[in-house]
């Protein structure tokens, strides 16, 4: 979503950085740069012209001037604003302190969502060790309800039992008792939406939100459609008084406006984003995080959490002590490809890890790519557990009939073979060498790697 904004603001950067000595004029010039590309963004006029004025003001002081680096004081400068625009470091976590069950309200418009999103933040919660109950509340849209016990099903989440012959309000009040009977501590709401703002909408709404009272009423916005979802959460704030932001589809390819003005506009905080259709893409939302991504520094604490949250320590273990007697096979390999699509898409990946996301426009279709891992999958399931153990014993006919098994040919099945026994090679050597020369020899392994 934010390719185009960071490659304009890498641009900008960099000749900031190229300049010997920096002048008032030197940062005009740079910050009209930046003034068009967060409008080009879609970025709200009034946010960007704040933003800019803010960032000129600490930047034309005689201590970044006169800085040993000041384009590089400049870009901090505009990394710190921008992650002020977008909530800084406030607390922006759910507010479940009360005696439960404790409601939670999603509210936003039709195609935003809303309720895959109530899934997503159900599948959250429990995680957190909470029992939480989704309650389908939308009786106008065809088939809103089965498509939440269906994203129940999958998640292994209760779905309360509801028909769109009765009424919203009656529906959530009836939720909130069965929720206080069998001990569910959360009930999620999942709200009707419309094309647009309408009195009846605002009402019924307004309605459960007497009569429920939920402690956090969440406002689902999709982050393609721009400064009319920021316009769209305005109107809903002033009726309802959300107390928070879901931005879903920043995975898509839209400018990312939504993402930077909503809580400068709202005053309200992005709580959490959606990356994705999956129903585990959804992420605890970091102001600095996501401004460290768009200005290509990457998000390592992402990444780490996410590495920690499917990677087990007993299986790591496992594979340490197999890596150094030289044991590691495709079985092992199979399995590591399963836990690294559980983090996400390489892309998403390799975009937390600095300077990467650069480095891969630069090598456009270089990098593995999805559908190559799905075929090196298909590939190593085609074997017999024999042949992954042992890959040497796998000779002419038994690689013609792994290619018809896998529906490749038998030239990707030897490129297969070829690239994981110089990686066997790479690591052994690296072995004889010891701790650092596994460090110094790590750069080079990705060559040996089978789909480097």
């Amino acid at each position: 979503m934010f390719d185009s904004l960071s490659e304009k603001l890498e641009s900008v950067f960099k000749k900031l950085r190229g300049q010997g000595v920096m002048t008032e004029d030197n940062i005009k010039e740079a910050l009209r740069e930046v003034r068009l590309a967060l409008l080009e963004a879609d970025v709200n006029f009034k946010v960007v012209k704040d933003f800019v004025e803010n960032v000129r003001g600490k930047a034309v002081g005689s201590e970044v001037l006169q800085s040993l680096s000041p384009g590089q004081q400049v870009v901090r400068i505009v990394h710190d604003e921008l992650v002020a625009v977008m909530g800084g470091h406030e607390d922006n976590s759910l507010d479940l302190a009360a005696k439960p069950p404790v409601a939670i309200m999603m509210v936003g418009l039709q195609g935003a969502g809303k309720t895959t999103t109530c899934g997503k933040l159900g599948r959250h919660l429990k995680g957190l060790k909470r029992r939480p109950l989704l309650v389908p509340a939308d009786v106008y849209r065809p088939a809103a309800i089965e498509q939440l016990k269906t994203v129940g099903r999958q998640l292994g989440l209760e779905v309360f039992n509801s028909s769109a012959d009765q009424k919203p309000v009656d529906i959530c009040t009836a939720a909130m008792k069965f929720a206080e009977l069998n001990g569910y501590d959360t009930v999620i709401l999942d709200t009707a939406g419309r094309h647009q703002i309408d009195d009846y909408l605002m009402n019924e709404l307004a309605e459960i939100n007497t009569v429920v009272q939920p402690l956090e009423i969440l406002f689902v916005a999709d982050a393609m459609t721009g400064q009319e979802a920021v316009n769209v959460a305005s109107g809903f704030n002033d009726k309802l008084a959300i107390t928070g932001v879901v931005l879903t589809k920043l995975d898509g390819d839209a400018k990312g406006g939504a993402a930077l003005s909503i809580k400068a506009v709202t005053g309200k905080p992005i709580k959490f984003v959606g990356l994705g259709e999956k129903l585990d893409a959804l992420e605890v939302f970091h102001a600095d995080r996501l401004v460290s991504r768009i200005l290509g520094m990457g998000d390592v604490l992402t990444l780490v959490e996410k590495a920690q949250s499917v990677f087990d320590e007993k299986e790591a273990a496992r594979l340490q002590q197999k890596l150094k007697k030289n044991q590691f096979d495709l079985e092992d390999f199979l399995a590591q490809l399963q836990q690294i699509k559980k983090m996400g898409s390489l892309e998403s990946i390799m975009g937390m890890i600095p300077g990467m996301g650069k480095m891969m426009k630069q090598m456009k279709g270089a990098q593995p790519s999805e559908n190559e891992i799905k075929r090196i999958e298909a590939i190593i399931r085609s074997m017999t557990p024999g042949e992954r153990a042992n890959h040497s014993i796998i000779n002419g006919s038994r690689r013609l009939r792994i290619a018809k098994g896998s529906g490749t040919s038998v030239q990707e099945i030897n490129q297969l073979l070829k690239r994981f026994s110089e990686a066997q090679k790479v690591v052994k050597q690296l072995q004889k060498l010891g701790p650092k020369g596994l460090l110094k020899g790590m750069g080079g392994l990705g060559k040996g790697m089978p789909f480097g």
